[in-house]
């Protein structure tokens, strides 16, 4: 389907206020929204208009595809596919993550097992480049160099103003499984479920678990379910995390099942209150979204009045710990028990994933299994320690285990490290492409020292 006249308007207002931007001006988005972790400098010249660019143009049922705009979210990608029965193949845990920020970031969820990132389900992409000019990014085109370095570039390389993904059927419900697992069983169980596609002779279409501690870790499996049942509901006053311990059963409706941790922001929401019950009850449930969570975060990163009081109260100042980070399957155990023992954070999200091919800024093994280990909050800083010091002890712990790290929050690799991780040769010699004035902020830039 070609694009609508909205739409072609909405790319040539972003055109145009990139025009506006004076050259040696840091380029931005002018979003109300970000999922992003990493401070930055503030600027005083205005952001690139994406006003229009939030939509979805089309979803062809038939060919299970989707047209959609860079700054979607996948909270309205979904709500536009799901009463056909479909879903983006890769469905973030958070509804304000947009299409465009997961395929030039990362997105992982418990379908990636089997369908890998979300830029691995992308057909086609409609890219503003760093010369200001739109071209249409296929893997076999012209323009296939872009295609291959956009995933985990943020921004570097230009911003999408259209995809085409492919999607997937899912059905209206989802039936799981809590399997406890003991973590040195972990990489086996894991390893059969994606060799056999199923569990105890039940398919498994969705995977990811919960650590607990070193002794308790379970694995949910999730099944799609076209038999009518009654289904949980969590977005009231029970919470999801807290049901993996209680239920070894459960059904969700699908867009229950795609939001389950949303609503807590994984289980981080307790520290804002919103898990004490009294609180709850007069939390409206509009504002149990991650998006909020992290607004007040943002107010706390401005403010630092939690940190003023702690202060008061005598207690040591708190690091920010915010990190995923993908570990080979046969590692995985290891790892996390280096991290209860060295970080002690509780607890933490599993994720099995496997790439579908090389994709050169985020060099995972194709066909190679990992876990994306995820945990989020603040750890105190010991005394004679810095700020920093836990996630530069996080980093090189992830070397070690032969994993790779995310980029979405804070980052301290030195350049020469960093440009070997994260293959920044290549990505220089496509940058000189598509951006030969330098106008877009490089990867190292945005990550570490947050330009």
């Amino acid at each position: 389907m070609p694009p609508t006249m909205d739409h072609r308007s909405a790319v040539e207002k972003l055109r145009s206020s990139y025009r506006e931007i004076p050259s040696g001006r840091p380029v931005r988005l002018a979003k109300r929204s970000s999922n992003l972790f990493r401070p930055r400098a503030a600027i005083d010249t205005p952001g690139l208009d994406v006003s229009g660019l939030t939509g979805v143009l089309s979803v062809d049922a038939e060919a299970r595809t989707a047209d959609v705009q860079g700054m979607c979210t996948y909270e309205d990608l979904v709500a536009a596919t799901l009463p056909f029965g479909l879903v983006p193949k890769v469905v973030p845990q958070l509804r304000t993550i947009t299409l465009g920020g997961a395929v030039s970031g990362l997105g992982i969820e418990s379908s990636s097992f089997r369908a890998g990132l979300p830029h691995e389900s992308v057909v086609e992409m409609d890219i503003l480049t760093g010369a200001g000019e739109i071209v249409t990014a296929r893997p076999d085109n012209e323009h296939a160099d872009l295609f291959r370095t956009f995933p985990n570039s943020y921004g570097s390389l230009g911003y999408a103003t259209r995809l085409r993904i492919d999607l997937d059927r899912i059905s209206p419900y989802v039936a799981l499984r809590h399997v406890p697992v003991k973590l040195d069983d972990l990489g086996t169980v894991i390893a059969e479920i994606i060799a056999e596609g199923k569990f105890q002779d039940e398919p498994v279409h969705f995977l990811d678990g919960v650590a607990f501690s070193p002794d308790e870790a379970y694995l949910t499996l999730g099944r799609n379910s076209d038999a009518v049942a009654e289904t949980s509901d969590y977005t009231g006053q029970r919470i999801f995390y807290r049901s993996i311990r209680q239920r070894s059963a459960d059904v969700l409706t699908a867009n229950d099942y795609l939001w389950r941790w949303d609503t807590d922001w994984f289980w981080c929401s307790s520290a804002f209150g919103a898990q004490n019950p009294w609180i709850r009850r007069l939390w409206p449930r509009r504002f149990r979204r991650s998006d909020v969570f992290h607004k007040l975060v943002g107010l706390e990163n401005r403010w630092h009045i939690a940190a003023r009081i702690d202060a008061r109260k005598g207690k040591p100042p708190r690091e920010r710990v915010v990190q995923d980070v993908e570990i080979p399957l046969d590692r995985l155990a290891g790892f996390l028990r280096w991290f209860d023992a060295e970080v002690g954070m509780r607890p933490v999200w599993l994720c099995p994933l496997r790439a579908q091919q090389d994709w050169p800024l985020y060099p995972l093994k194709p066909g190679e299994t990992y876990v994306n280990v995820g945990f989020w909050g603040t750890v105190p800083i010991a005394p004679g320690a810095a700020d920093g010091d836990v996630n530069r002890r996080i980093e090189a712990a992830v070397a070690d285990f032969a994993g790779h790290k995310s980029l979405y929050s804070d980052a301290y690799y030195d350049r020469e490290t960093f440009d070997r991780l994260y293959n920044v040769p290549e990505l220089t010699e496509v940058k000189a492409r598509y951006d030969p004035q330098s106008r877009l902020t490089g990867l190292y830039e945005k990550a570490v020292t947050r330009r």
